[in-house]
């Protein structure tokens, strides 16, 4: 309705600037032609199915999907969606394969894992990236109080970030010679957020174990004892004693801070600077049979990406997200992240701009490159039993990575005005080769096999 009343209003006013100049024939010709106009900006695709329901867990980076909602862009391509909170990482993956999800908001690792072999196996593909950054690393208080000693400060008397695990490793030595192990939380097997911990672990020289066929925990030669915690349980399960620290999108490091209960000690901005966190993801098939559904629901995403990432619009989407059927946080715990800000330390705020980065660095598109570096992960912990070749790599992420359905969605935003033809990145899907990790060390994605071999944990090929 919003468009035929837009196409309605544009037409009168044509009209009647036309009517005071006194021309029937210039009024029609006019008139025609901003008819035209209006038509090729508003006509919607074919859609094959308008009717959906997509799924979500109950995160800050979930803002693409309540977005698109709540600010219509989802009606204005002609889609009718429900938004529903799911239970866990796994049951938004079964239910998205089994076909209950028309999509989901999810983890960047599970279409990946699902389509290389690990876990539960599925043609899963993913047109848009939903967001940069948004997690952290936080300990209990007492991990702190022992970390703290081992942080260098700076002038101004406050430790300095980004903090090394460098400073955990004498606490984990006191656990162990105490006959304690030291346990800690991530959220799943496939998150981004197991491959950071074990990543800042692993710099350090602490050893976050391994997974073979016969240990699906991934504790092997372990250090520190990595184990699955929903994400809004995070900051329960670290007040009860049961881990030690976590790590964990938001709001549950800044939840932990707000409750007096836990110091996030490092972002995985520092881990990985500007690395891809959750992903939107439908079935191949869902895509194959809908492929005008497909676009428009990519469409209305990197429009709710872009509106996302207008620092006036912060405000109204922490209201948003602080909705019950959302995130349901307070909107002071939402807000320390979301505009701009990360609190570590009780007090210790400090500016953070791109903590939650939505549109921005071409944010949206599903890079072959950030998959890829999934997959070394998968392989360097064991997830990934055999050696592969080169070329597997970029074969597997072709199949579940789908850059061409974005591009035609930003070939159609453009067309309407949406977003500037520049947003649309030049690429053949691979970002240049970066060092911008807490370590230093040097990845480029066309040499997955040399990366994993920098290491001096984990797998060798």
């Amino acid at each position: 309705m919003k468009t035929i009343f837009t196409k309605a209003s544009l037409l009168a006013t044509i009209a009647a600037v036309v009517m005071a100049c006194g021309g029937k024939e210039t009024k029609k010709t006019e008139a025609a032609a901003t008819e035209d106009a209006v038509a090729s900006k508003t006509k919607q695709l074919d859609i094959e199915k308008p009717q959906l329901t997509f799924g979500f867990i109950k995160l800050t980076d979930m803002a693409p999907l309540a977005i698109a909602k709540e600010k219509g862009f989802f009606e204005d391509e002609g889609l009718f969606v429900s938004v529903e909170a799911q239970s866990n990482w796994k049951n938004v993956l079964d239910r998205v394969i089994d076909g209950q999800l028309d999509g989901s908001h999810m983890l960047a690792g599970q279409p990946i894992a699902a389509g290389a072999g690990f876990g539960r196996q599925a043609e899963l593909v993913t047109p848009f990236s939903m967001d940069l950054n948004g997690n952290g690393i936080t300990v209990s208080n007492d991990v702190w109080s022992k970390m703290k000693p081992n942080v260098p400060v700076g002038a101004d008397g406050k430790p300095v970030h980004p903090i090394k695990a460098d400073a955990l490793k004498p606490v984990i030595t006191e656990y162990k010679n105490s006959g304690k192990p030291f346990k800690m939380g991530m959220v799943f097997p496939v998150s981004t957020h197991n491959y950071e911990i074990r990543y800042w672990l692993a710099a350090a020289g602490i050893h976050p174990g391994m997974y073979t066929a016969d240990n699906v925990q991934g504790q092997i030669d372990a250090e520190v004892l990595l184990s699955v915690t929903p994400p809004p349980q995070m900051p329960a399960t670290l007040e009860s004693g049961t881990i030690y620290g976590y790590c964990v999108g938001e709001p549950w490091n800044q939840q932990a801070v707000f409750k007096g209960i836990g110091v996030p000690v490092v972002t995985n901005y520092d881990i990985w600077k500007n690395n891809p966190e959750k992903v939107f993801v439908m079935t191949k098939k869902f895509v194959t049979d809908n492929p005008n559904t497909a676009i428009a629901v990519t469409k209305a995403m990197i429009r709710a990406g872009k509106w996302l990432d207008e620092p006036s619009n912060r405000a109204e989407a922490v209201k948003i997200l602080s909705m019950s059927q959302y995130v349901g946080a307070p909107e002071e715990v939402l807000a320390n992240s979301m505009t701009g800000t990360f609190e570590f330390e009780k007090g210790d705020k400090r500016d953070m701009p791109d903590f939650n980065v939505f549109y921005k660095y071409n944010a949206t598109y599903p890079f072959y490159s950030d998959g890829i570096w999934f997959l070394t992960q998968m392989r360097r912990w064991g997830q990934i039993p055999e050696t592969k070749t080169t070329e597997w790599y970029s074969e597997t992420i072709k199949d579940i990575y789908r850059p061409d359905i974005w591009k035609k969605a930003a070939d159609l935003l453009v067309a309407e005005g949406q977003i500037p033809a520049t947003d649309v990145p030049e690429t053949d899907g691979f970002k240049a080769a970066t060092t911008d990790f807490i370590d230093g060390t040097s990845y480029d994605a066309k040499d997955p096999i040399g990366y994993i071999n920098s290491f001096s944990i984990g797998n060798k090929d």
